[in-house]
């Protein structure tokens, strides 16, 4: 029977997505809807330079997958057009890329909601994320503010033996 094959296809997709998101470390939901191919391609690309995955999928099975994966409260922003970017590594690209991309487009491209592990954040909450720098730019910001004081230190030591040798 042809329903019996389609329902079959639909469990394998929601199984699918299921393992997608449980090993997922982040995600946002997002309205594509108003945006030209032009500018789909080029998301989609600055999607993959930053390890996301991007996908358009029905809602009941982005729906079904979540539940079983366990992220909960996402329900109410399926509707209409919905596309889900996920990432395994870094928690805030998602947010990042999508929240300038959205900024760009001015209403043509809707942030929805999202997701970092089991917190669940509105549409203002993934805008915000979007603001927080890559793992990658705190970590050098990190060791930039902790490499002035060593080089302080340095140089104050190299001085006070330049001192002692010059006394002695």
């Amino acid at each position: 029977m042809a329903s019996e094959k389609i329902l079959a296809v639909k469990k394998a997709r929601v199984d699918e997505l299921t393992e997608l998101f449980k090993n997922s470390c982040a995600g946002v939901i997002v309205d594509y809807k108003g945006i030209t191919v032009e500018e789909d391609t080029k998301l989609r690309k600055e999607l993959r330079e930053a390890n996301v995955t991007y996908f358009v999928e029905k809602n009941t099975i982005i729906r079904r997958a979540l539940e079983n994966a366990g992220i909960n409260g996402l329900e109410n922003v399926l509707e209409g057009a919905s596309a889900i970017a996920v990432t395994a590594e870094d928690q805030t690209a998602p947010a990042r890329v999508l929240g300038k991309f959205a900024s760009a487009t001015e209403n043509k491209f809707e942030l929805k909601a999202g997701f970092i592990g089991e917190e669940i954040y509105d549409a203002a909450g993934v805008m915000a994320l979007s603001k927080i720098p890559s793992r990658d730019v705190l970590l050098a910001q990190l060791v930039g503010s902790l490499q002035g004081p060593i080089q302080k230190l340095a140089a104050l030591l190299k001085a006070v033996a330049d001192k002692n040798s010059e006394a002695a």
